[in-house]
């Protein structure tokens, strides 16, 4: 029986404001397997995590992921530890797969799809951020085959010190998204957790005209009951409400499920707890009518494991993909072709996870500590 050989943790920086950090495990039979941990401003605490967790699960069966990977939402070590366990388990799936010469999707129980369909994010691919660079990249995505666009523009607004000018600015900047897409593509427009209930109640009024897809996070994922309401004026203006990218474990959104939170649930391969975790989350959703569409910005390993996820996923929207902010997303982690064609992936048919990371690339740019976070302290 292969045994858990190894365990590390690689921070990589990509852009100067932009780190991704993964974990390479190891077996006894000399296959490596991949996950992706990335979690902004917090590679400090991830690396330290990761070598905890290795200390506790070197010399274990590979295939004992249901004991090495079970996620307790009261761990002391919060959404950092959750990620850790995230990567960990995806990488036990990466070996499994090799071990087993068959996709993570064939051990899955078979892909429901060949092609996974996506939405651009085009957030960190705009510059200048004004209306019309916003405009420009939403262009860029539409003309590159996207069917869907998704934009964060609402820095520097935050509920608790509002400022008239910054809401009409982001406000600004989705009439000018929808003008240049047109009416055709799906618009979704993400809050960042950035308003009060009431703020985010005129925010849903004042968003109506451009026929939105879906609002996205736009207040505090724990106000269930606000949260609740703002679905039902958002549904009655013919849009999805959309949130909890970064809960962790079926506990947590089981309560939100409940609750009636959401049209669209978008749980992390990140966060979440991995693989089999989020496909029980998608199939409490399923018996309530929720679709999932799980949230994915970040670096290549994470997107490969989301492809293969959602080939098995029945209540499936589109996936996020982060659009035009490097092409080190196309490099970092060769295998099978992550490109974008028409505004979906293909599905890999390697045994695994059907990429690799770059190690050599990963050990020449290392993680760099960034002296200011990209999203405000007090959103999370």
């Amino acid at each position: 029986m292969s045994r858990i050989a190894g365990l590390a943790w690689l921070g990589v920086a990509v852009t100067p404001r932009t780190n991704w950090s993964f974990l390479r495990v190891t077996d006894s039979d000399g296959r490596i397997g991949w996950g992706e941990c990335t979690l902004a401003g917090q590679e400090a605490l991830l690396a330290a995590e990761a070598g905890r967790l290795a200390a506790t699960v070197t010399g274990q069966a590979v295939g004992a992921r249901n004991r090495l990977c079970r996620l307790l939402p009261h761990a002391a070590g919060g959404l950092v530890a959750h990620t850790v366990l995230s990567a960990f388990e995806q990488a036990l799936w990466d070996l499994a797969g090799q071990a087993a010469a068959q996709p993570i999707h064939a051990l899955l129980g078979g892909a429901l799809r060949n092609t996974i369909p996506l939405y651009a994010n085009i957030n960190r691919g705009v510059a200048p951020r004004r209306p019309e660079g916003f405009a420009a990249a939403a262009s860029r995505a539409v003309a590159a085959g996207f069917a869907g666009v998704k934009l964060a523009p609402f820095d520097p607004y935050v509920w608790e010190e509002p400022d008239a000018r910054a809401y009409a600015e982001g406000i600004a900047r989705i009439a000018a998204v929808r003008d240049a897409i047109g009416p055709e593509v799906a618009l979704m427009v993400d809050c960042h957790w950035r308003f009060s209930p009431g703020g985010a109640a005129a925010l849903i009024r004042d968003v109506t005209p451009f026929a939105l897809f879906w609002l996205e996070c736009p207040v505090a994922e724990a106000n269930h009951a606000a949260t609740r309401r703002l679905r039902h004026l958002a549904n009655d203006r013919g849009m999805r409400l959309a949130g909890a990218e970064t809960l962790s474990g079926l506990a947590a959104y089981a309560a939100i499920i409940a609750a009636g939170c959401h049209d669209v649930l978008m749980p992390d391969i990140k966060h979440a707890g991995g693989h089999e975790e989020i496909r029980r989350i998608a199939a409490l959703a399923l018996t309530q009518g929720v679709e999932i569409a799980p949230h994915n910005p970040t670096g290549p390993i994470c997107h490969a494991h989301s492809l293969q996820l959602c080939a098995t996923l029945p209540n499936l929207l589109p996936l996020e993909v982060q659009f035009g902010e490097t092409g080190r997303f196309f490099t970092l982690a060769p295998g099978h072709d992550l490109r974008f064609a028409a505004g979906a992936a293909s599905l890999s048919a390697t045994p695994g996870l059907g990429v690799a990371l770059d190690e050599d690339f990963a050990q020449r740019s290392p993680w760099v500590a960034q002296a200011k976070p990209w999203l405000d302290p007090r959103l999370g």
